[in-house]
């Protein structure tokens, strides 16, 4: 639904109411309150201890976040003026901001996250005159390995585990999915969300600078919350939308009021929500979901005492944005002019510039790009390269996104006609805008509006679903069924030409993880929510089916994707990871079964082609969570017994238990996403959320999965004494594409 149109509808539903190395440290266990293990990182140098540090970059301006004098403020005051409103002198602001340089220089944790998110030790006047002590041109690696023992607590202590009122071991939703296996996976599901439950450590906070006896980054929040997990250690903005449509499915309102209420408290406190919960995210913000989220939670639960509180809040979060990241922009196609949003980071002009005034502008684009979810993608490169060179063109700031739709008209209802009417003409202006600039009538898509080449871009991205899911239909899509399906043609060509589920590109020589082969669990769940957007009269026909010696990419709208078929990317055989499969024509589908796909679930009779797509679009993505699970040492009694450790070990899960990502290849339905500046991370919030949806809407259309055996990938591995590379995992790859030194300072602030 259209942002500003639930907008209107939740105040009408107000009226009705007035009308690395580790190390591991357990948390003591309260009265219905599971016990967790915080894992904290030790510094261990790569290189030997009497190495010195590499040598020291320009440092970036202070940003405007930073509160005064903390030590975690990456950057530099350059006027006297910034000097004179810190209160200090300059030699101690140089000590404060070079100290996270320092340490991501000397690399002593595999992580830039990591410094940033350890508490101090000691208070902060110490701490500096320990740093003090160095002389940054000959400081060692053992210098930085010791301060950081001595000076920096474990991350993560600020948090421990919370009660979940109303938690349910066996949600009744489960009654509701046919399959056994499937039905036991989703509430093995189902009983990871204590495990990711956090509330506010309150022993180990930090009091406010400079008084305080340490300093850290945490955002205090006042109500219990769900973490995404691994690095993700506390709240995130866009991650909670899906982690919420799981806890609804699983009768868990209480949490999701919770949740919205600490958005709530960061709306008051800030007038927008952060990225994360952390200072270094108060510069950007996330995709603006709050609304969504509210009126998701009051539909659900019918709880609309919450919007007292809740529709001011939507409202300033709605101005900030209408104040910080909305622009006038004229459309080369119509010469009409718009207020549209983009992500845009944004830093004190008046700073004059750095010595790198290419590495302060990257800074911005690194700054947006995390601002937009996506961090990083070809989408927002102008030109995608691998990694770094291809990074290096970020033009984030530039883009129109096809995402950014942050207006919900329908929560007004009619207790306001004066904001709803306000809220629908804003609605009416925006969809005028994004079907103006971004839609290709002739191409059937989406795509972002550049407005440094004053044009769409060429892109085909996932994001492509986005408006249809909030109720953007162009004519043209209306107009048809031929022209409906060529909208999700692609959808279908993945199905039955990949393995796995709906890739985020098909551009895969970035090494970015928004790029192919990574898949994304909120992506599916758009897509199959924008299947279910379409009018009843576009979906009443069969799936169309390929001519002959066609394959369904012949089924795409001609230059939709900019690819060609023989240019996409190649289907690698299971048990031959480096080969591919036919590239072209018929023999590319090679997932292509009678009426169905490989794990797309049985074929129904009289099924239209948007059901269809639906069926097989959430039958893959179970698939892929339960195999990439069950690969990494899940197992469910007298149903899935556990892999052998000979198979285990290829996946390096030895005494694992399976593990939940956070991203998926769209390759193989049994590994996990890849590339990017982290490695792969487990856990998972929005993959948990995005399943138990899928497992408690489509649960009587859900098949047993079928995961590929691991038996030959032993075998091959064998015969070769260990040579053949079998797939590509996080285990495999690691993290990809770190920053070069010039712009190694952007580390420590940029993190999702």
């Amino acid at each position: 639904m259209f942002p500003y149109l639930q907008l209107v509808a939740l105040i009408g539903l107000a009226s009705y109411t007035q009308a690395a190395p580790q190390t591991t440290t357990t948390a003591p266990a309260t009265t219905g309150v599971p016990t967790i293990s915080v894992t904290t990182a030790v510094a261990s140098a790569t290189v030997p201890l009497t190495n010195l540090v590499p040598s020291q970059a320009p440092l970036p301006p202070v940003q405007p976040w930073c509160i005064s004098g903390q030590i975690f403020c990456p950057g530099y005051p350059v006027r006297s003026s910034c000097v004179s409103a810190l209160g200090t002198n300059l030699t101690s602001i140089r000590q404060r901001t070079q100290i996270l340089q320092t340490v991501n220089l000397a690399q002593v944790y595999s992580d830039p996250k990591t410094i940033v998110d350890k508490p101090t030790s000691r208070n902060p006047q110490q701490v500096l005159a320990d740093f003090a002590k160095f002389n940054l041109s000959s400081v060692t690696e053992g210098d930085i390995v010791t301060f950081e023992d001595v000076d920096f607590l474990g991350e993560g202590l600020e948090l421990e585990g919370a009660e979940l009122p109303g938690f349910n071991a066996e949600p009744p939703f489960l009654n509701n999915i046919t399959d056994p296996l499937v039905k036991a996976f989703a509430q093995t599901v189902n009983g990871y969300w204590p495990i990711l439950a956090r509330q506010v450590n309150q022993s180990a906070l930090c009091s406010i600078y400079p008084d305080g006896e340490c300093e850290s980054t945490f955002i205090p929040l006042n109500h219990s919350f769900i973490i995404p997990g691994g690095r993700f250690r506390e709240q995130y903005y866009w991650d909670s939308f899906w982690i919420i449509q799981g806890l609804l499915k699983s009768g868990l309102n209480d949490t999701v009021n919770s949740t919205l209420q600490d958005f709530m408290d960061e709306i008051r406190d800030f007038g927008f929500i952060p990225n994360g919960g952390r200072t270094y995210y108060l510069d950007r913000s996330q995709p603006p979901l709050f609304v969504h989220m509210l009126y998701d939670y009051v539909t659900v639960t019918g709880d609309t005492s919450i919007l007292e509180r809740g529709l001011p809040s939507a409202e300033t979060e709605l101005a900030w944005w209408a104040s910080n990241r909305t622009l006038q922009v004229t459309s080369p196609y119509t010469r009409q002019t718009y207020s549209m949003a983009h992500y845009a980071t944004v830093h004190d002009p008046t700073l004059p510039p750095m010595t790198d005034t290419e590495a302060y502008a990257l800074y911005g684009e690194f700054a947006s790009g995390a601002e937009t979810g996506w961090d990083f993608s070809s989408r927002f490169e102008a030109n995608p390269q691998l990694n770094n060179l291809g990074l290096r063109t970020l033009n984030v700031r530039n883009n129109i996104p096809t995402r950014l739709i942050p207006f919900w008209p329908e929560l007004y209802g009619t207790s306001n006609a004066t904001a709803a009417a306000n809220h629908l003409q804003i609605a009416a202006d925006f969809r005028a805008g994004i079907l103006d600039l971004m839609w290709d009538a002739s191409k059937l898509a989406f795509y972002d509006f550049n407005i440094t080449s004053n044009s769409r871009n060429s892109i085909f991205t996932a994001a492509t679903f986005y408006p249809v899911w909030n109720d953007i239909i162009p004519d043209e899509v209306l107009a048809s069924q031929e022209n409906a399906f060529g909208y999700f043609a692609a959808v279908n060509m993945v199905m039955n030409r990949y393995n796995g589920t709906f890739p985020v590109t098909f551009v895969d020589w970035t090494g970015q993880q928004w790029d192919a082969p990574n898949a994304w669990p909120p992506h599916q769940y758009i897509i199959i929510k924008a299947l279910e957007a379409l009018p009843a009269n576009l979906t009443t026909n069969g799936l169309p089916t390929p001519g002959s010696g066609q394959s369904t990419y012949n089924l795409i709208p001609a230059g939709q994707l900019n690819f060609t078929e023989a240019q996409l990317p190649g289907q690698p055989y299971h048990d031959e990871q480096s080969v591919n499969m036919t590239s072209t024509g018929p023999g590319s589908d090679v997932n292509t079964l009678n009426g169905t796909v490989v794990n797309g679930g049985n074929a129904t009779s009289g099924e239209d082609w948007a059901a269809t797509l639906i069926r097989e679009m959430a039958n893959r993505y179970v698939t892929s969570t339960l195999c990439s699970w069950h690969a990494t040492g899940g197992s469910i009694p007298g149903l899935l017994p556990q892999l052998p450790p000979a198979q285990l070990n290829l996946t390096g899960s030895i005494n694992n238990t399976g593990n939940m990502y956070e991203k998926f290849s769209n390759l193989n339905v049994d590994s996990s996403g890849f590339g990017g500046e982290y490695t792969v991370q487990t856990g998972f919030g929005w993959t948990n959320g995005v399943l138990l949806w899928a497992t408690a809407t489509y649960g009587q259309l859900l098949a047993t999965p079928q995961c590929p055996s691991l038996a030959p990938l032993v075998a091959a591995e064998s015969s070769t004494s260990g040579a053949v590379s079998v797939r590509v995992t996080a285990s495999s790859v690691g993290a990809m594409g770190r920053c070069p030194r010039v712009v190694r300072w952007i580390d420590a602030d940029i993190k999702k």
